[in-house]
């Protein structure tokens, strides 16, 4: 009996991606270790970025890296150019994916990057490209060709950035002498999902620190709260502090391309109702999936009845600043 055309295909499109994948060990060299012992040294953290494909596997390795005791977070490049490149210090390492080196928003950031005076690492497959040209360290992911039969999604380009970045992560387990007990303290529910068993309560910054208004409150003094907490946001409640909004600088700049005169206007007009929310009760764990699946930064913590909290930023989970601290039991 013929065998089905499906499963040719599927064994093919393994058959290529599995080959990409071994043809990488022979393009590991001595970049491999520069980059393993530039991230060992680093009193900083792992700055991931990438867009696209490229930007999905980031965030794997980021998780990877995480999980098996280096500090890595991931910086979307458009995110990057309107602000939060500001979370990355002198201390921290810049590693940015792109098979073909001449992604636009990609090489605008690397541009801030190498001013700041940040070491920079380079997954692609184009050792020519601008992107190499502007990392010190280039290792060197790239395919034949793609298993997509036009050549064009990024396919065995993808599972070789993914494959490399797992290499990276495993060196770097061996290089901190991480052990089987370090894993556990990370995982102690057995899976990612359930790691950290603090509650948002316990890590989110309350009181004072919330910046927040009312609803009766306008435009202009929201802006006024906004800049004198320095968050990028403002919550707005109403009398038994039941959440009811928030206005981010995102929507004051588009206001202001309007060329409207809001600033005396009553904030509830333009706030976003029904804002994204975690339980106090909830796990760390669970903040930090949420955030990633919305792809968002910041979630507001509420009770039950929907009163405001606090409010917890995935930068502060994950090392901005330090001034956070998540027990684990062990």
């Amino acid at each position: 009996m013929e065998e089905d055309r499906s499963l040719i295909e599927a064994k093919e499109v393994l058959r290529i991606e599995a080959e990409s994948i071994l043809h990488l060990i022979d393009k590991v060299g001595e970049s491999f270790p520069r980059a393993v012992e530039l991230i060992y040294r680093s009193k900083g953290r792992v700055i991931v970025t990438g867009i696209g494909k490229s930007g999905l596997i980031g965030r794997k390795i980021v998780a990877t890296l995480t999980s098996t005791g280096t500090l890595a977070l991931f910086l979307h490049p458009v995110e990057g150019l309107h602000g939060d490149l500001g979370i990355v210090t002198k201390d921290d390492i810049f590693l940015a994916i792109s098979h073909s080196g001449e992604t636009a928003e990609l090489n605008l950031i690397i541009d801030s990057i190498r001013n700041i005076g940040v070491p920079r690492i380079a997954f692609t497959g184009n050792l020519s490209s601008t992107l190499a040209r502007a990392c010190e360290v280039v290792i060197d992911v790239g395919v034949a060709k793609e298993a997509c039969p036009f050549g064009l999604t990024p396919t065995s380009s993808s599972t070789a950035a993914l494959a490399m970045g797992d290499a990276l992560a495993v060196a770097l387990i061996k290089r901190r002498n991480f052990q089987e007990k370090d894993f556990y303290k990370f995982h102690p529910g057995g899976n990612l999902g359930s790691r950290l068993r603090a509650r948002v309560r316990d890590v989110m910054l309350e009181g004072v620190q919330i910046p927040r208004i009312g609803c009766d409150a306008s435009v202009l003094e929201a802006i006024r709260e906004m800049d004198q907490k320095n968050k990028g946001f403002v919550l707005v409640t109403d009398g038994d502090d039941t959440l009811r909004g928030i206005l981010t600088d995102g929507d004051i700049r588009r206001l202001v391309r309007t060329g409207e005169d809001f600033r005396n206007e009553r904030i509830s007009a333009f706030m976003t109702r029904n804002p994204k929310t975690i339980h106090e009760n909830s796990s760390v764990a669970q903040a930090i999936e949420s955030m990633q699946r919305a792809e968002i930064t910041t979630l507001v913590v509420t009770d039950a009845d929907n009163h405001l909290k606090g409010y917890i930023h995935i930068h502060d989970l994950l090392g901005r600043g330090g001034t956070l601290k998540i027990t684990v039991a062990e």
